[in-house]
């Protein structure tokens, strides 16, 4: 079973400010199973955007793990990540939106193998 989204968005901003990364909930959402949403904003107007892997990127040895994909593999203008985000809150009201601040653009998430 698989870590509570709002314990596993918890401990992601825990170990953000552990690294001396600013980060934030922007939007909460189902506290049990709401996908996540990572924004990292790199300070300049420039962000990346990791998204929930699609399913077929786990496994049954890795079952409870959270792992992301970027929407791009360079980073990409706010805006564009803003208009995204809201597309998928459409789609996915129960959805959470997490905000990181890192100007080298450090994520510390898992992110799934292409």
């Amino acid at each position: 079973m698989r870590l509570k989204s709002n314990i596993w968005v918890s401990a992601y901003l825990r170990r953000c400010q552990t690294e001396g990364v600013f980060g934030a909930v922007r939007r909460r959402g189902a506290e049990e199973a709401g996908a996540v949403f990572v924004k990292v904003s790199l300070l300049d107007g420039n962000a990346m955007l990791y998204v929930p892997a699609p399913q077929t990127s786990y496994d049954d040895g890795r079952p409870v793990d959270r792992f992301f994909v970027p929407i791009a593999p360079q980073p990409v203008p706010e805006p564009a990540v803003e208009e995204r985000l809201t597309k998928e809150l459409r789609f996915d009201p129960d959805a959470w939106i997490v905000e990181t601040e890192d100007r080298a653009g450090r994520h510390f998430l898992d992110l799934a193998k292409t």
